[in-house]
C-alpha cells in the first residue's frame, strides 16, 4: 500500500506500533479507516512483527470517533469521490467494518494504549483489540444517540458486557478508565506518563512467543468467542492439533525443558 497519511507505523523488536495521527482529534474519516484496516491486514501477512500496539499521537485524545461531517456525506451521497468504489455507494458502512476487521482479524495480537478520550467508533477500535492498557485520565463514551446515529455497541460489549454498554449507549455519558478497569476491560491502569512503557512491556512479553502460535491463538479465540461451550472447545482442540504439528511447537517444548530462550523458525 501507499505510505499512509493518517497513521504512523514503526517496527522494532518484533513490535509494530501503529499510531493514529489525524489532527486535531483523530476523528475517523473514510480514508483514515481504510488505512487502519490495510495497515493491520498487511502487518498480519508479514513476518516483521509478532504483536502490535495501537496508540494515539495526541496525549488527551485517543480517538474522537467517526468524523460526523464526513460520515453524513457518506450515508447520503449520490456521487463517488476518486478514491471510492461502488461498494461505498451501495454499502456505506463497509469502510467502517473493514477498518475494525483489520484490527480484529488481521492476524497480530493488538494491545491498545489509551491515554485520553475514546469516543464512539474510537471505543469500537479498542473493542477490536486483544489487550488494553489505560491511562488513569482516559474515558470512554458512546454519544451516537446525541448526534442522530447509532453504532459501536457490539464491540464495546466485548469490553464491559451488554448492560454497561446499554447504559453508555442510551445515556451517552462518559465512563472513566477506572470503571472500565474495574469491569475487567483492561490489563493495566496507569498514570499517563507510564502508558507507553506499560503497553510496550506487555507487547514485549507477547513478542517473545512463537509468532505462528500467536496468530493461530488469536484466530482460535476470535472464532470460539460467540460459540456455545462444547462447540467452542471442540474448535479450540482442532487449533491445538494444528499448533502442535508446527516445528516451532517442538522448539517451544525443547526450550522449556532446557530452560533457555526459544529460537523460532516460523514454520
Amino acid at each position: 500500500m501507499e505510505e499512509p497519511k493518517f497513521v504512523r507505523v514503526e517496527i522494532a523488536d518484533r513490535i509494530a506500533t501503529v499510531t493514529l495521527a489525524r489532527p486535531p482529534r483523530n476523528a475517523l474519516s473514510a480514508p483514515m479507516m481504510r488505512e487502519i484496516g490495510q495497515v493491520f491486514t498487511e502487518l498480519g501477512r508479514g513476518d516483521e512483527a509478532a504483536v502490535a500496539i495501537l496508540a494515539s499521537d495526541f496525549e488527551r485524545i485517543f480517538c474522537a470517533g467517526a468524523d460526523i461531517t464526513e460520515s453524513e456525506r457518506r450515508y447520503t451521497r449520490r456521487e463517488l469521490l476518486p478514491e471510492e468504489s461502488l461498494t461505498d455507494l451501495i454499502d456505506p458502512g463497509s469502510v467502517v467494518r473493514g477498518c475494525l476487521a483489520g484490527i480484529r482479524d488481521g492476524g497480530l495480537p493488538v494491545v491498545a494504549a489509551v491515554g485520553g478520550a475514546c469516543v464512539g467508533a474510537g471505543a469500537a477500535l479498542v473493542g477490536c483489540c486483544d489487550l488494553v492498557v489505560l491511562a488513569e485520565e482516559a474515558f470512554f463514551s458512546l454519544p451516537e444517540i446525541d448526534v442522530g446515529v447509532l453504532g459501536g455497541t457490539r464491540h464495546v460489549q466485548r469490553l464491559v458486557g451488554p448492560m454497561k454498554t446499554r447504559e453508555m449507549a442510551l445515556t451517552g455519558r462518559r465512563v472513566p478508565a477506572a470503571e472500565f478497569y474495574r469491569l475487567g476491560a483492561a490489563a493495566a491502569l496507569v498514570p499517563r506518563a507510564e502508558l507507553a512503557a506499560t503497553a510496550r512491556a506487555l507487547a514485549a512479553q507477547i513478542a517473545a512467543k512463537s509468532p505462528l502460535a500467536l496468530r493461530l491463538s488469536k484466530e482460535s479465540m476470535n472464532r470460539v468467542e460467540d460459540l456455545p461451550l462444547d462447540e467452542g472447545y471442540r474448535l479450540e482442540q482442532d487449533y491445538t492439533a494444528r499448533v502442535s504439528r508446527l516445528d516451532d511447537a517442538g522448539e517451544a517444548r525443547r526450550a522449556y525443558l532446557e530452560k533457555r530462550e526459544p529460537r523460532w523458525a516460523w514454520r
